[in-house]
């Protein structure tokens, strides 16, 4: 728990909310919410010990408040869920929230693999057509993603990539045939919104997550049968070394989500003019622990520090889409 209530994230905030609230309420808002919610949830639970008055009291005072802002007559009811699913849960983890609960269009069939491991969800699509997996990865996140396409042969990793690159959304009808298909296995009913899925941005996010040999691999392959797209793919990729071109403000934002021995790994890796970013947006102390821990530290594997840059990197892309810091590098959503 962080020494004072000002503190607190926004995860935090839902964890002790929730376990304020007692484990039937609290298991019947767990249901609104998908898999990494309720993972990272369950986890903020797990890690609450000792929980300090001034932090129940500030959690439960906010809450309230924002009940009382938001409850008049005639207020419009959508405006309210977002707002008091976003002062509770922060802007990143509200968004999923607020699409199940508003838009009431659960794919059942397609959401059900968001539960799955990377291994099952590969030997369930794996007969599919490319264009099918294709389609099917474009719908999870990228992270779940990236872990599903290792799983898959070299040989197909490439193609998959370049139909995620160049798929361009998919008919509603379409998108519900495959739910019902899905559906089917899982058994129960579907009811499916047209969505935009897959293009170059998602093949970029899921590379950016992926194992850094196997990423190289796709790439140069990819390259070797459409060069001009495998150039879009990188253009759109936000890689370890890009971090220096995010602003201090955003370096030290990322700084105080990351885990002290995540980030002295990670750093293994980088080169200089990153390592000197890092260190200017920390305490000059910290800075010469960090730097004293970097020389002393044993050798360590390249997939160790791949593994947690790349976890850094998810980090990033998290507070950039919940608008907390800016990116400089990569594609537009990055700007």
């Amino acid at each position: 728990m962080p020494d004072s209530a000002a503190k607190l994230k926004g995860v935090e905030r839902a964890a002790i909310l929730l376990l304020a609230l007692g484990e039937a309420d609290a298991a019947a808002i767990l249901t609104h919410m998908g898999p990494k919610e309720v993972q990272e949830l369950g986890l903020a639970m797990a890690g609450m010990t000792n929980v300090r008055t001034e932090s129940m009291e500030t959690v439960m005072r906010s809450f309230v408040e924002t009940l009382q802002d938001q409850t008049s007559l005639g207020v419009d009811s959508d405006d309210y869920i977002r707002n008091v699913l976003t002062k509770a849960l922060g802007a990143d983890k509200a968004g999923g929230v607020i699409d199940r609960i508003l838009l009431g269009r659960n794919s059942k069939g397609l959401e059900q693999l968001k539960w799955m491991d990377a291994r099952s969800i590969a030997e369930l699509i794996r007969l599919e057509h490319p264009q099918i997996i294709a389609i099917v990865l474009s719908f999870l996140d990228p992270d779940q993603a990236a872990e599903v396409l290792s799983v898959f042969p070299e040989r197909v990793r490439p193609d998959i990539i370049m139909r995620i690159a160049t798929l361009d959304g998919i008919q509603p009808a379409a998108l519900q045939e495959l739910d019902e298909i899905l559906e089917k296995q899982f058994s129960g009913a579907s009811n499916v919104k047209s969505s935009s899925l897959g293009g170059v941005k998602t093949a970029a996010n899921i590379l950016n997550l992926i194992e850094g040999s196997i990423e190289s691999s796709i790439i140069e392959q990819v390259s070797s049968a459409d060069q001009d797209l495998a150039q879009e793919i990188q253009d759109n990729m936000f890689v370890f070394e890009n971090l220096i071109e995010v602003d201090d403000r955003g370096i030290q934002t990322l700084l105080r989500e990351v885990a002290s021995d995540q980030l002295m790994l990670a750093l293994r890796g980088a080169d200089e003019g990153l390592k000197e970013k890092i260190f200017k947006n920390m305490s000059k102390r910290a800075a010469e622990m960090l730097r004293d821990d970097l020389e002393a530290a044993a050798p360590a594997r390249l997939s160790d520090v791949e593994a947690a840059q790349k976890e850094i990197l998810s980090v990033t892309r998290r507070l950039a889409d919940a608008g907390e810091i800016m990116l400089g590098g990569g594609g537009d959503d990055f700007v």
